[in-house]
This record gives C-alpha cells, sequence and structure tokens, in this order.
C-alpha cells in the first residue's frame, strides 16, 4: 500500500520539478516509506496504518507554523460548530508556542474565563501529565470531554508564577456581541467573529440611536481571539465611509486579494475609540488595523497579539480537511500585522481602581454650614435625565479611560461649534 502511495506522490510532482528535485523528492518519499513499514513492523505496540499517516500529515504541517493542523473528521466538525457560535470545552482560543499551548485569550462568560485564566498564559500540564511534546491538536482533544467534568491545568504566568486550575467542562454558548448605553456612549463588547456579528452590531447601533442618541462609540475588541475574515471586513466596513478594509498576500501575486467599504459609516462619524490588549487577534487586529490607518477611530489599550495569517480549510479525503497557512493580511497603509501587532495611539495598561479616602474636610463638614438651596433640584435633574449607567465595569480601568476620551472629544467638539 505504502509503495503505490509513494508511486502516486512522484507521479504528482514530478511535472512541477526539476530532474534533480525530482530525485531528491524520490529519495525522501522513500525513506517516508520505509520508516513506516519499520514502525509497523517493529514498534513495540500495534499501531494503526490511518494513524500513523495521520501523524505524519500533522506533523509536516505542524513544522510550518502554529496555525496550520490537520483536521480529523471530529476536528473537522468541531470547528463548524464553533464557528456558528456554539462547542464544548473551555472556552480559551490557544496556539502552540516553545512546545507549551499558549492562550491567546479566555472567551468570555466561559468556564476559563470565570476560572482566571488570562491572555499569555502558558499551559504546561492536563491533569498533570506534561503537554511537552503534544501536537496542538493532542492538547485540544484532552481539554475537551465530557459536560461537567473537571480537568486540572497548570499554568505559567509572566514566567514568575506557576498556577493550578481546575475547570469544569460546560457547553460554550458564545454570545459574540453585547451592548448598552452608558454617560450617553454606546459601548459595543465583541468577544469574537463568528456568523453574523455585522448584524448584532448593527442592530445594536440602530438601538442606540432610537433611545438615546450617543455621543460617541467603544467598541471592545479586547481578548478577541478573531474569527471569519468575511465578518471582520464586514464590521469594519459599518464604521467606515470608504476605503480599503484590508488585504491579503499569497504566495503568488495572483493569489492576493483587497476588500473595501461599501457601505456608509452607520455612527455618522461620531467619536469612536476601539479597546485592544495582547488577546486582540487576528480579525480584532484587521479592525483595528484599518479604522487606526483611516484616522477613524482612536485605538486605545495595549499591543495586540500579531496574528496576521491567512488559515484556508482544504477538503482532503473522505471528512478530514488540512488547515493551512495561504496568506498574510495587510493593513490600508500596507503593514503586516504578522508578530507586530497592532500598536495602540494612546497606551493603557490595565490597572485596578481604588477609591482613595480623603481626610481633608469640605464646607459641608463644618457646623452650621449654610444649606445649598439648589441642592435637590441639581439631584432631581441628573435622574430625570434617564441616563442609564453600569457598576459592571467599575474597576475597568482602560474602558474608564476610553469612557473618558469621548467625553473629551464631544466637549472639544460642542466648544468648536459655539
Amino acid at each position: 500500500m505504502i509503495r503505490i502511495l509513494l508511486t502516486s506522490l512522484i507521479i504528482l510532482f514530478s511535472s512541477n520539478l526539476s530532474s534533480e528535485e525530482e530525485k531528491d523528492v524520490y529519495k525522501y518519499l522513500n525513506l517516508f516509506g520505509e520508516a513506516f513499514e519499520k514502525i509497523k513492523n517493529n514498534y513495540v505496540e500495534d499501531v494503526s496504518s490511518k494513524e500513523l499517516i495521520e501523524s505524519a500529515i500533522e506533523g509536516m504541517l505542524g513544522s510550518l507554523d502554529p496555525h496550520s493542523t490537520f483536521l480529523n473528521n471530529e476536528e473537522l466538525n468541531e470547528l463548524k460548530i464553533q464557528t456558528k457560535g456554539e462547542f464544548g470545552g473551555l472556552g480559551i482560543e490557544v496556539t502552540l508556542e516553545n512546545g507549551f499551548v499558549k492562550v491567546i485569550s479566555p472567551i468570555d462568560d466561559t468556564p476559563a474565563s470565570k476560572a482566571g485564566i488570562k491572555a499569555g498564559d502558558l499551559i504546561t500540564h492536563l491533569d498533570d501529565e506534561p503537554v511537552l511534546g503534544m501536537t496542538l491538536s493532542e492538547a485540544v482533544g484532552v481539554m475537551r470531554g465530557k459536560v461537567g467534568s473537571k480537568i486540572k491545568l497548570t499554568v505559567s504566568r509572566n514566567e514568575t508564577e506557576v498556577l493550578q486550575i481546575s475547570i469544569t467542562r460546560a457547553i460554550i454558548q458564545l454570545k459574540a456581541v453585547k451592548s448598552r448605553i452608558e454617560n450617553d456612549i454606546g459601548y459595543i463588547r465583541v468577544s469574537s467573529f463568528n456568523q453574523k456579528v455585522d448584524q448584532e452590531i448593527i442592530n445594536a447601533i440602530k438601538k442606540f440611536k432610537k433611545n438615546n442618541k450617543p455621543i460617541g462609540y467603544v467598541l471592545d475588541l479586547r481578548n478577541n481571539p478573531g474569527g471569519l475574515l468575511d465578518q471582520a471586513v464586514s464590521v469594519t466596513d459599518i464604521f467606515l465611509k470608504r476605503g480599503e478594509i484590508v488585504s491579503t498576500r499569497g504566495r503568488f501575486e495572483r493569489e492576493g486579494s483587497r476588500y473595501n467599504a461599501i457601505k456608509q459609516d452607520l455612527t455618522d462619524g461620531l467619536p469612536l475609540v476601539v479597546l485592544i490588549n495582547q488577546g486582540s487577534a487576528s480579525a480584532s487586529e484587521i479592525v483595528a488595523g484599518a479604522l487606526q490607518d483611516h484616522k477613524r477611530a482612536i485605538i486605545m489599550g495595549t499591543k495586540s497579539f500579531g496574528k496576521g495569517s491567512v488559515q484556508t480549510i482544504i477538503p482532503s479525503g473522505e471528512n478530514v480537511a488540512l488547515k493551512l497557512t495561504t496568506a498574510k493580511y495587510y493593513t490600508p497603509s500596507g503593514k503586516s500585522i504578522q508578530k507586530t501587532g497592532i500598536d495602540p495611539d494612546i497606551l493603557v495598561e490595565q490597572a485596578e481602581l481604588k477609591k482613595i479616602e480623603q481626610s481633608t474636610r469640605k464646607e459641608s463638614d463644618l457646623r452650621g454650614a449654610i444649606d445649598n438651596d439648589q441642592d435637590s433640584k441639581t439631584q432631581k435633574k441628573n435622574v430625570d435625565n434617564g441616563k442609564e449607567t453600569k457598576d459592571d465595569d467599575s474597576n475597568d480601568y482602560q474602558l474608564s479611560r476610553a469612557f473618558d476620551l469621548i467625553l473629551a472629544l464631544n466637549l472639544v467638539n460642542k466648544k468648536t461649534v459655539q
């Protein structure tokens, strides 16, 4: 069987190879066939031909980059489910780095997020079994499991902390878009770019306009690991009038593509702040990069992840596929996102907000101080304004700074008009 396979491969390749290259291919494919037969005949335990060949393909793809991989039937079905917004597991987007599983980002409101997993964490052990030596698919396979079952992750954080984190597996129902009005600012949180994200954002903006007429918008892409390219393009198009959004360039010139804005800016050019951090990757970086290059938004937060490559799912055989890196992303200015990421216009590290108790005395502390007869009227006016405020993110320093910036820009615009 293996001899027939090798002969077929040589015939397939020979039409595009020089005679010297053809000799090399023949030599190395023969080496592969010899290794295959020796493993089948001499390995300490019986191993199936299917398992050996799939592992060989997985190793071949894994040697190229962290995102190219072999998808068996189960993994291919899981990928299809994930892009639809519902899947089983822990709720983390991961890659492989130096033999360990690196967390790109935890997904909002999932077991991993609630357990305290953070972007940049390195998972070194799964249920006390070392990750080193596993492929990414194998590690992900271990992390998947029966809903309600537990798994213990050993996590290395910042090269100084080692944490033991127990997580209960669950069905991950991914609500990709959350929105609200706060201080007359439209806040839109996008946790991933799965199907119909663009329509959810459009619906949120329409609702804002109908009820509140916002003074600006905050688009929160922190810890967003990416997703579908077409959704990244459509979401960017919501905030742009015209111009290029992103281009992709493959190995050959004919493989490149350009995507341009075709709609109108649904936010009417109001101030826009986009929040990013280390967990913002791929599609998130496309959105942030395009809005930054067109000077449509102020990018705030910390440097993004730097995944600027395009993966294509190529069916291969019966119910299996190759996930192969086929191109790189470029922002409208021609900048590659790969390994460099998006630098924020305003660097704001995340910090914990704490209220400082003031010991100084005020006029109101003095005995016999005269009352302000406008106090009750002012308080009533504030209530009647009907501004919706939330305390959920009161300790989110980056988000607070984004809101402050929108308020400041609105104040400047008012003064300019006057």
